[in-house]
């Protein structure tokens, strides 16, 4: 944990104020959910809360077996970092944050598939070899949770069948979250 050096004080319903620099630095937007812990020092944190975090080795069995049908890297963000990967970097992914158009395909909720080989390759976290070939966003109960990406050469572009697989991927994670 590192000091910030803010102080805040709790008005007269019990609300504090987190500064908009941290709110920036640690992605946070107005609804996001936080998890609340209570430390033995008496201290309060507040951590980001994803559903989509919790189910991550259940996300990483549906990774697998879309890579295994799609022959492409597959993988799966919450709302801000990479929870389940397939290949070799998979070790070193885990945790990543998730490229800003990531984020963008959530709150914009629409399906992204890389259409021409021309295009601006978008790589899905600092240091990937590879890039999005195409995204879906995970809507569980109306909010946006997560996004399954496959991941390609930057010539790379999806046939139907693969891009009916991520859209059927995403919706299969989200109906499992939704139960």
């Amino acid at each position: 944990m590192r000091a910030t050096g803010v102080v805040r004080r709790i008005d007269d319903l019990g609300r504090i104020v987190i500064p908009k620099e941290i709110r920036r630095t640690m992605r946070m937007r107005e609804g996001d959910p936080l998890e609340i812990f209570t430390g033995p020092n008496g201290e309060i944190i507040f951590k980001k809360y994803s559903i989509m975090a919790e189910l991550s080795e259940f996300s990483q069995s549906y990774a697998d077996s879309l890579y295994k049908v799609s022959g492409m890297q597959c993988v799966i963000f919450d709302s801000d970092k990479v929870i389940a990967c397939t290949g070799s970097a998979k070790k070193d992914a885990i945790g990543m944050p998730a490229a800003r158009e990531i984020e963008d395909i959530l709150s914009q909720r629409t399906s992204y598939f890389r259409q021409y080989q021309s295009e601006k390759p978008i790589s899905p976290y600092p240091h990937s070899d590879g890039c999005i070939i195409g995204a879906a966003p995970i809507i569980a109960s109306g909010d946006g949770v997560g996004v399954v990406a496959l991941i390609g050469g930057e010539n790379d572009v999806l046939t139907d069948g693969q891009k009916k697989l991520l859209v059927l991927t995403s919706t299969l994670l989200a109906n499992h979250l939704e139960i």
